[in-house]
């Protein structure tokens, strides 16, 4: 049986409290369950004052067999950042933007930009599964998408690592196996009609709205749309083409992270849940758990949570 958790960014005071409250006891530096494993959705990193220790605690699960954990988009971003272009010289796969260094800025600080512990953490989040297909559940950190999975599964290796020579071709505008990687750690992007665009959260205007891919048939694009409720009414009510959503087969429940979700957690369909409870967010948030005991359909009892 699992605990699968949602995204931490760097909050390790509400990730102790949860484990705690889930039955974990830590000893010798692992915490651990007598019967249940933890699931990590990804994004241990950027934003949260203890993103080191957030690092270690998943690490040493994993290390110890009490956990999985796979790669969310802030790890990929942490590697391409620090990864040189071949194609530029002085360039990075991810640009140090202003942008990008100011969203990247409290782990560079907590782990001193370049130093051992940096390339450390770097090396282990190359180690992390782009997403897992389990017997009984899959999990990925922000869209379960099987074209672009299909896609994506050429250039992993078997334990779902993205291969060291497939880095350049991951982090490339313009390559199909970026597309894949974005699709699957970010989610399912859809442009505007007409040059419309709307705000995010951190202020950046959007000309694409990020969607709610696993509906079946949404009306609209503000249907469609995951943006900031303020933000709602920019997107423009105009009805969506057909066969935009990949939809989901139900074969087996799938756990996402990344989507920032407020309120009361709850399954998004019988079958989707998600655990991103923006911990991180400045009016405070939540770092909730989904209690996997093996039933479908997915269940709101089965979620619990820890204030931030």
């Amino acid at each position: 049986m699992y605990d699968i958790i949602g995204d931490i960014h760097g909050h390790a005071g509400p990730l102790k409290r949860l484990l705690d409250r889930l039955g974990y006891v830590e000893s010798a530096g692992v915490w651990r369950h007598s019967s249940r494993r933890a699931l990590f959705l990804g994004d241990y990193i950027d934003r949260g004052p203890e993103q080191v220790e957030v690092v270690r605690i998943v690490r040493a699960m994993v290390d110890a067999g009490e956990a999985l954990a796979i790669m969310g988009n802030h790890e990929f971003n942490a590697v391409a950042w620090a990864t040189p272009d071949p194609h530029q010289a002085g360039a990075y796969l991810r640009p140090h933007s202003a942008k990008n260094r100011h969203q990247h800025r409290a782990f560079l600080d907590q782990v001193e930009e370049d130093s051992r512990l940096h390339h450390e953490m770097l090396d282990w989040f190359r180690t992390l599964p782009l997403y897992l297909e389990l017997p009984e559940l899959r999990a990925v950190h922000a869209c379960w998408h099987p074209e672009q999975l299909g896609r994506l599964r050429p250039y992993l290796d078997r334990g779902g690592r993205l291969r060291d020579n497939a880095w350049v071709a991951a982090a490339t505008k313009g390559e199909p196996l970026f597309e894949a990687v974005e699709t699957v750690l970010k989610g399912l992007e859809a442009a505007l009609p007409d040059g419309a665009a709307f705000h995010d959260k951190d202020g950046h205007p959007r000309r694409e709205i990020r969607t709610r891919w696993w509906q079946d048939s949404p009306a609209s694009y503000r249907d469609l749309a995951l943006v900031p409720e303020a933000t709602l009414a920019s997107v423009p009510d105009t009805p969506v083409a057909d066969g935009l959503l990949p939809g989901y087969d139900g074969e087996k429940p799938v756990f996402i992270g990344h989507y920032w979700l407020r309120g009361e957690p709850r399954p998004l369909t019988a079958d989707v849940a998600c655990l991103d409870y923006s911990v991180a967010a400045r009016q405070g948030g939540r770092l909730a758990a989904y209690r996997w005991d093996g039933r479908h359909p997915l269940s709101p009892e089965r979620f619990t949570w820890v204030e931030a």
